[in-house]
């Protein structure tokens, strides 16, 4: 697959349910997440971000907590926001879309003042993670069954 895409904060219903594909694809068919664990009642107060195609095929999806949602995420710090949920469909790996979705969660980040993001990265992704500025910090530790390091970048 190639062509050219665009990235964007999702706004609406059909957007929303753009992401839910996306990680519906990635997390609950190909790792096998339970979708009890992958859908939870973050999704309604987050940001998701959207990768789609020109013909609007949908491609990739993150989120970001902030606020309240965030802080039981990254230590009760307010000031730093958390990157989840990141997913590219398969078809369109290799192409820069992960990338362009972590950046555009950090943009919207910093839209809110955040100073960093957090994430909590499986262990197989931390270096694509580390090559967009994120350390790992603590131990590794189970989240769906699946090894994970937490990960931070200063904004």
């Amino acid at each position: 697959m190639s062509g050219a895409y665009s990235v964007r904060e999702a706004l609406g219903a059909e957007d929303r349910e753009a992401c839910f594909a996306v990680r519906r694809e990635v997390f609950v068919e190909e790792q096998g997440v339970p979708p009890e664990l992958e859908y939870d009642t973050y999704d309604a107060t987050a940001v998701h971000v959207l990768a789609v195609r020109e013909d609007g095929l949908p491609l990739g999806t993150g989120r970001l907590l902030f606020g309240p949602d965030a802080t039981g995420k990254t230590g009760a710090d307010a000031s730093v926001g958390s990157l989840g949920r990141l997913a590219v469909s398969q078809a369109a790996r290799g192409l820069g879309v992960g990338a362009a979705l972590v950046r555009a969660v950090e943009g919207v980040a910093r839209e809110r003042g955040l100073t960093a993001v957090d994430l909590h990265a499986q262990t197989h992704a931390l270096g694509f993670y580390e090559r967009l500025g994120y350390q790992a910090y603590g131990p590794e530790f189970p989240d769906a069954d699946m090894p994970h390091r937490a990960m931070r970048r200063a904004l």
